[in-house]
């Protein structure tokens, strides 16, 4: 199964940078010059969030930017409709990051097949369980050329990881640490053992280590235990700030990258 998030890594074992963002945050509208910005940055990988009123792995940066996203409008009709000429303008790899709920009312086999259609390389559901998506979704997903993209913790035993691993086809989502996203308690990255035990596995899928992962220092503690790091929350604050939407993406890109 080949797509952008196989090729990506081929190209790009170590250093990978991949941005999170909420769509529809800060303004409706933003999700695709969003996209095409961090792209020209220099971003390797973007995981596009859908705002859902209770999500769970989320911490209070990116649950306020979901709540604002929501009143603005954003649905995942309206994402789809927002990303739908994407693949005429980039082809950087593309991860939808939401939850279970919103999935299921928008219809599941609808959703692969829309996420399809529109160039989605990934998806990323915290909340569906290995046992369900084996079960009942996976043929969707690999009919649809998706890739499932899983989260493991410091906490998940060797053999369901081994088990993550089988079932999996993009990367694999190393937490930093039993936490939600967004806690730079200072030791997001200083788990070692952890990284260590899952890079001693020979796992087929590569990892990227997310949660807690906010400036340079950290980003390229992470890349030292992985093939990379997903930053969510910072970059979200960063949003939040005075200036463009471009002067804002491209001085929080240059802070982690230079």
């Amino acid at each position: 199964m080949d797509n952008r998030i196989k090729s990506l890594f081929e190209k790009k074992p170590k250093g990978l940078l991949s941005i999170y963002f909420t769509a529809g945050y800060p303004n409706l509208e933003d999700t695709v010059p969003m996209i095409l910005e961090l792209e020209k940055n220099g971003v390797d990988m973007i995981e596009v969030g859908m705002p859902f009123s209770d999500p769970l792995a989320d911490g209070p940066t990116i649950q306020q930017s979901s709540e604002i996203a929501l009143r603005n409008g954003m649905t995942i009709p309206k994402l789809f409709e927002q990303l739908k000429d994407i693949r005429r303008n980039t082809q950087i790899p593309l991860v939808l990051m939401g939850y279970l709920n919103p999935v299921m009312q928008y219809g599941i086999e609808r959703f692969c097949k829309h996420a399809n259609e529109i160039g989605i390389d990934g998806i990323i559901l915290p909340d569906l369980p290995l046992n369900d998506y084996v079960r009942e979704y996976k043929q969707l997903f690999e009919q649809y050329n998706l890739s499932k993209v899983f989260l493991v913790t410091p906490q998940t035993p060797e053999q369901r990881i081994k088990e993550i691993d089988s079932h999996s086809n993009g990367f694999i989502y190393m937490v930093s640490s039993a936490s939600t996203t967004g806690s730079t308690n200072g030791n997001a990255v200083s788990n070692t053992d952890y990284f260590q035990r899952l890079g001693n596995m020979g796992l087929r899928n590569p990892g990227i280590i997310g949660f807690g992962i906010h400036d340079r220092d950290t980003f390229m503690q992470a890349c030292n235990h992985s093939s990379g790091a997903i930053i969510g929350s910072a970059f979200i604050k960063a949003l939040a700030q005075d200036g463009s939407l471009e002067q804002k993406i491209q001085s929080f890109i240059q802070s982690i990258k230079n």
